[in-house]
């Protein structure tokens, strides 16, 4: 029997190898460590898998085919490569914005892959792709000063941007983010619509909004509602795009309520 490839996405484990599978994905200009304040509490049920964007972390920008042409397939793909490196059958899925985009791929695609999922800051769709494309120019062209400065308005509110909490995942941005990276995955979410699909998704499906969210604002969050058969919603007051960060324990607790019946079904481990 073949031995799976090698997975080319950087990625972390934590928790009890035997628990089911929870799989989490970052947004564009983070890393793993988004997940940090709620890595503790879930690698308590869970076998926790995080993994990096392509050049964000400890992910090359190298794994990517080919630049200026990545797409959320492509990423897919990737996070498919390393789920059958790691012998998962099935596993489960969250992830913030991009993040959340390539987990609701994957259960449109491959259903049969994704057991439960959701959905944190997300879209079926990141606004028009010309805003995207224009971004990616501009990083390439001047480098990720472009987009750093203003980072902390877009991810959080007002009264957060200036936390050190903030002003430490700007730094990562600055610090562990490739230009040509963030590029890339801005290409990919310049290409990306999902809402012809999104019925397709048959996996149970948390959607996690902050209210005062300018990247994927609430309308987003109930699009995808509306279209993912059985979705349930979370709004959260007082939170901006990394919802994680500003309301850790909010998020947390929607996580641990919608992902508790897998430990009634733990998702199995296969030779693939």
């Amino acid at each position: 029997m073949t031995s799976p490839a090698a997975p080319a996405l950087h990625h972390t484990t934590a928790g009890p190898p035997g628990a089911p599978t929870l799989l989490l994905g970052p947004s564009v200009g983070t890393s793993l460590s988004l997940w940090e304040p709620q890595l503790p509490a879930l690698s308590r049920r869970f076998h926790v898998v995080r993994w990096d964007l392509p050049g964000h972390g400890g992910t090359p920008t190298g794994v990517l085919a080919t630049p200026g042409t990545t797409t959320v397939p492509e990423l897919a793909a990737l996070v498919l490569r390393l789920a059958n490196a790691l012998r998962l059958h099935t596993f489960a899925h969250a992830g913030v914005s991009l993040g959340g985009a390539v987990g609701a791929w994957l259960a449109a695609h491959h259903p049969h892959r994704i057991s439960s999922l959701a959905l944190v800051c997300s879209s079926a769709r990141f606004g028009e792709p010309a805003g995207w494309r224009e971004r990616a120019a501009v990083v390439r062209a001047k480098g990720l000063d472009a987009v750093a400065d203003g980072a902390a308005g877009r991810w959080f509110t007002p009264a957060f941007a200036a936390s050190p909490e903030a002003a430490a995942l700007v730094e990562e941005l600055r610090r562990d983010v490739s230009p040509e990276g963030y590029a890339a995955c801005c290409d990919a979410l310049a290409g990306y619509d999902l809402r012809p699909v999104l019925s397709r998704i048959a996996a149970p499906t948390l959607v996690v909004a902050g209210r005062a969210d300018p990247a994927t604002p609430p309308a987003h969050a109930r699009e995808l509602t509306d279209g993912i058969p059985d979705a349930s919603l979370v709004e959260l007051s007082g939170a901006a795009h990394l919802a994680g960060v500003e309301r850790p324990a909010e998020v947390l607790a929607a996580l641990l309520a919608h992902f508790a019946p897998l430990h009634v079904h733990p998702a199995p481990r296969t030779a693939l």
